[in-house]
């Protein structure tokens, strides 16, 4: 399991009051800004801008799951980064907020999954290792919450072969809430193999494009019928007056 933030040296960012709302903080972007909240239990929230620089740094060190202290005024506030607004086409940061936090209190948070080693099923027997739960819900103090969980896929040797929540290693550090149930990583077969019922698929709605083809001719036979059937008749009278007039 990789180590707790804990155990790396604290982390602080400096932020600073922010007075500038709605469309003017594009102004307060223009600057190399990001506008941003501090919100929490018991804690007023306070309107904050920082440099975008110090942020991206401080986010790629920590993550959403590290203990950043922010520097506002003469106070250090423990927080967590949550809620990162970006821009849809640059991906460039328009907001953020940070999560005031008690770090003698236990939280509840989220924890990416990281799945490490190769699996004998992927290796050797052509399948596709596919994470089904990015992240597992933690509970723990502040500074205790794992920056990742690893999932040793290694233990996987067979195609279909999963590793629940219930598989993951425990710590003394935290607690894992996420139901025991939940896969976490699978191997799965080929895509390659999945062209078959694909196919299968496609026959259907062929035969049912024929169907549908076939029901004007259906509805024309349907009128033909009738047709036929009164010449039916009519050929009949024409054979019985022919064999009066041979009579």
């Amino acid at each position: 399991m990789k180590k707790s933030h804990a155990s790396t040296d604290k982390v602080s960012l400096k932020v600073e009051l922010r007075t500038v709302f709605g469309k003017k903080l594009n102004k307060v972007r223009k600057q190399g800004l990001v506008p941003g909240n501090i919100y929490g239990p018991d804690f007023k929230s306070k309107s904050i801008s920082v440099v975008y620089k110090d942020m991206v740094k401080t986010y790629k060190l920590v993550g959403e799951t590290g203990v950043v202290y922010l520097n506002l005024d003469k106070e250090n506030i423990p927080v967590l980064i949550k809620g990162i607004q970006k821009h849809p086409l640059t991906s460039s940061v328009l907001h953020i907020d940070f999560r005031k936090i008690d770090l003698t209190k236990k939280i509840e948070t989220d924890v990416p999954v990281k799945a490490i080693g190769i699996s004998e099923a992927v290796s050797q027997k052509g399948g596709v290792l596919l994470v089904q739960s990015e992240t597992v819900l933690v509970e723990a103090l502040p500074e205790d919450i794992p920056s990742h969980i690893e999932v040793d896929v290694t233990v996987i040797k067979e195609i279909g072969q999963e590793i629940k929540v219930a598989d993951l290693k425990k710590s003394d550090k935290y607690e894992v809430k996420t139901p025991a149930e939940k896969v976490v990583v699978a191997v799965i077969a080929h895509k390659e193999e999945s062209i078959v019922p694909e196919t299968a698929v496609a026959a259907p709605e062929i035969l049912t494009e024929a169907k549908e083809g076939e029901e004007a001719p259906a509805a024309e036979g349907g009128e033909k019928k009738p047709t036929s059937a009164v010449k039916a008749p009519a050929g009949k009278e024409k054979t019985e007056s022919e064999k009066e007039v041979k009579k």
